[in-house]
């Protein structure tokens, strides 16, 4: 069998062409999988000192016990489909690319607010069935009138509210138990105050170290009738089953999500409410230019490792806390 220092499993682009040209090597040198199942993984990665990892591809602490890498760099933001406790025991480093996407991750949140807000989905479907007027979309509401949440502060959270601001929101609102909301304009309050007092909410928050959802039945209840739900972050973050409750209330009145738990989207457990869904494939990340930093950072941490210095952007099982 052949052995090969660096592992792509999992990548959602065709070839490994900035992979290689940051790592200054061949493809025919690094070995590359879809990671589906953990034969899968330990077929082509078991041997390689680096992995790199997209999401889908699980390492639980059986494939990690089975692999010999230094390191496994995700590619993204999340580290959910690695057991790190089981990696720290084994000496695996780990590591993400949390510093990419802002702009692309910002402004499809936007769009999908505002492709709420609009009711653009309800106008195109009146529209091709025939039907031309206005009337079936009221009340419709310029941003000024309208109050805004984050539910997150990190650097997209803190992008989305610049966006937020900059087109006329009356009111941006925003939460974050761990960071300080310093940016001019935008207020601090708590996640009930937040929403209550929104008509678009959108989340940028971590996943709960717990899996636990941040949006269920006692959240729902006290959002605004006719608002919008905005979820780029991720999946676990809602309740589904309380969601389906609350958009049959008007409460949300649209959930636009880009991110589902699990992945790919389990749609049909939306059937009752979906002219209510607005759904996208987890696309928010992408576009060419923010792949290519994706790619190129995710490469850099890899050759980091490869000569035996610390990444950039470690993950530990402190960071869980």
């Amino acid at each position: 069998m052949d052995t090969y220092r660096v592992a792509v499993i999992g990548a959602r682009w065709p070839d490994i062409s900035i992979e290689c040209d940051v790592l200054e090597t061949s493809p025919h040198d690094v070995a590359c999988d879809p990671g589906a199942t953990r034969e899968a993984v330990l077929a082509a990665a078991a041997d390689a000192e680096v992995i790199l990892a997209g999401p889908r591809p699980r390492f639980d602490a059986g494939t990690l016990e089975q692999l010999r890498c230094r390191g496994i760099v995700r590619y993204g933001v999340g580290y959910d489909n690695v057991d790190l406790e089981a990696a720290n025991r084994l000496g695996i480093m780990v590591a993400t690319v949390p510093d990419y996407g802002t702009e692309a991750v910002a402004l499809h949140a936007l769009t999908l607010a505002l492709t709420g807000l609009r009711r653009i989905l309800d106008a195109d479907r009146m529209v091709k069935a025939g039907t031309w007027d206005v009337q079936p979309l009221r009340p419709l509401h310029l941003p000024s009138a309208l109050a805004a949440g984050v539910v997150g502060f990190g650097r997209i959270g803190r992008r989305l509210a610049e966006h937020l601001r900059s087109i006329g929101f009356g009111r941006v609102l925003a939460y974050d138990p761990g960071a300080p909301i310093e940016t001019p304009g935008v207020e601090t309050a708590s996640l009930e105050e937040l929403l209550a007092a929104c008509d678009v909410v959108s989340l940028h928050a971590p996943a709960r170290p717990d899996g636990a959802a941040l949006l269920g039945p006692a959240e729902f209840d006290v959002m605004r009738p006719g608002s919008i739900l905005v979820n780029t972050a991720r999946g676990s973050l809602i309740d589904v089953d309380a969601l389906v409750v609350a958009l049959r209330l008007g409460r949300p009145a649209v959930a636009a999500l880009d991110v589902f738990d699990p992945e790919p989207a389990a749609i049909d457990r939306f059937a009752p409410v979906i002219d209510q869904i607005i759904a996208t494939p987890h696309m928010a990340w992408y576009s060419e230019e923010s792949e290519r930093d994706l790619r190129m950072k995710a490469a850099a941490e890899a050759k980091r490792m490869l000569d035996g210095a610390a990444p950039l952007h470690p993950v530990s099982t402190e960071s869980e806390t």
